[in-house]
């Protein structure tokens, strides 16, 4: 289990104990209260992602779905912040196994609000959002070892 907790916290085994592992000691949050605040800002996140779907369907709910689906996908990639610190999070989704992933995650954000805002299309801000979703579940994956390899192993045999 203390290994378990010193991989979120964003501490190896063999780190030195100098000043900046003491400021990290003195100012970062107790697991229990990471694993909560983890599981708020996650199921936050959720709840805005079904409340978008569900205001999709009202008049002019576009807009509405796409703040809040969008909304909905940053809290919950945000809730990772509060298991490893927002420094290794940071690091982790710009590694190259990821980089593909994280870039087009976030462009998907973006430009999902900017279809509906900015162009005022809103088959655009759909698009944005379906692959904001497939963005965001490869990048989700890509933290199970040998999942993305699996993945693709299907999708080819079922294509040949």
């Amino acid at each position: 289990m203390d290994k378990l907790r010193r991989v979120l916290n964003g501490r190896e085994e063999n780190e030195e104990l100098g000043l900046t592992a003491q400021v990290f000691e003195a100012t970062s949050l107790s697991y229990s209260t990471r694993v909560k605040w983890f599981v708020i800002c996650f199921a936050s996140g959720i709840l805005c992602s079904i409340l978008g779907s569900a205001l999709l369907f009202l008049p002019n709910g576009i807009k509405l779905f796409a703040v809040f689906y969008t909304l909905g996908n940053i809290a919950a990639l945000s809730s990772t912040c509060f298991l490893m610190g927002p420094l290794k999070q940071l690091k982790r989704m710009f590694e190259p196994t990821r980089l593909i992933a994280t870039i087009v995650m976030l462009l998907c954000l973006i430009l999902t609000l900017c279809a509906v805002f900015w162009w005022h299309k809103k088959g655009l801000a759909i698009i944005f959002c379906i692959l904001q979703f497939l963005a965001m579940t490869w990048y989700s994956i890509s933290y199970i070892p040998f999942a993305r390899d699996a993945i693709m192993k299907c999708v080819t045999t079922c294509l040949s």
